[in-house]
């Protein structure tokens, strides 16, 4: 609940710095003074909901499980009961009826 909270305050403040972003730039371009930097507030608020949406996505996902070797080959024996060389057992198989087609 916690970092769903904190993604949604992220997300809000994010698109807040946007649209004070896109405010800044309009008011600088009807005063006839386009080039310039955005203020520190905008630049802070932005670095600020970019770091609040790490924590907030690092809070809501799910726990780290540990991964073993014996583990880990215990699922990939599960996973690959089929031959991993069967495609080219049948590239093998083709390739050596090509030079008997040939020779008769």
């Amino acid at each position: 609940m916690l970092g769903q909270l904190m993604l949604l305050v992220a997300t809000v403040a994010l698109l807040h710095a946007a649209y004070s972003t896109y405010e800044h730039l309009s008011h600088r371009k009807a005063l006839g003074r386009p080039e310039g930097s955005l203020p520190n507030d905008i630049v802070i608020e932005a670095i600020a909901s970019l770091f609040l949406a790490i924590v907030g996505a690092t809070v809501r996902s799910a726990p780290l499980r540990e991964v073993t070797w014996r583990s880990e080959m215990k699922r990939r024996s599960q996973e690959d009961d089929a031959d991993p060389r069967l495609s080219f057992a049948a590239f093998a198989q083709r390739a050596g009826i090509l030079p008997k087609a040939l020779s008769s």
